[in-house]
């Protein structure tokens, strides 16, 4: 998952869909710098149930899973101050499936950028 591939997909992802929002990529002076950590870690559950002669006892189960979390930072450039951030997570039983839903965490943390105004 902090291979160089990951992170041209997921900078591509970020680029287009912040493209899509009516922002355009410079590589000179800008008004928002773009800032983002990914990461995984594994994890697991404990499940209890029902299990032996006329349901007593109880059987439990180790289920893991790895979770994928995505931060996206859009910062003021001069002050360095945060403007927004965006956060999507994913759970998978594998990690390598986490791969397979980069698009949709890119997709899911800057959904709500620019926000509304209140």
């Amino acid at each position: 998952m902090n291979s160089e591939l990951v992170k041209k997909r997921i900078e591509a992802d970020i680029a287009h869909d912040l493209m899509t929002r009516g922002l355009e990529i410079t590589t000179g002076r800008s008004d928002l710098n773009v800032r983002y950590h990914f990461g995984s870690v594994r994890k697991a559950e404990i499940e209890r149930y029902p299990a032996g002669w006329r349901g007593f006892g109880t059987r439990v189960v180790r289920v893991p899973y790895t979770e994928g979390t995505l931060v996206v930072d859009l910062r003021d450039p001069s002050t360095r101050s945060l403007v927004w951030r965006g956060i999507a997570s994913e759970e998978k039983s594998d990690g390598t499936k986490i791969q397979g839903k980069l698009d949709d965490m890119v997709r899911k943390a800057i959904e709500k950028y620019p926000p509304k105004p209140k």
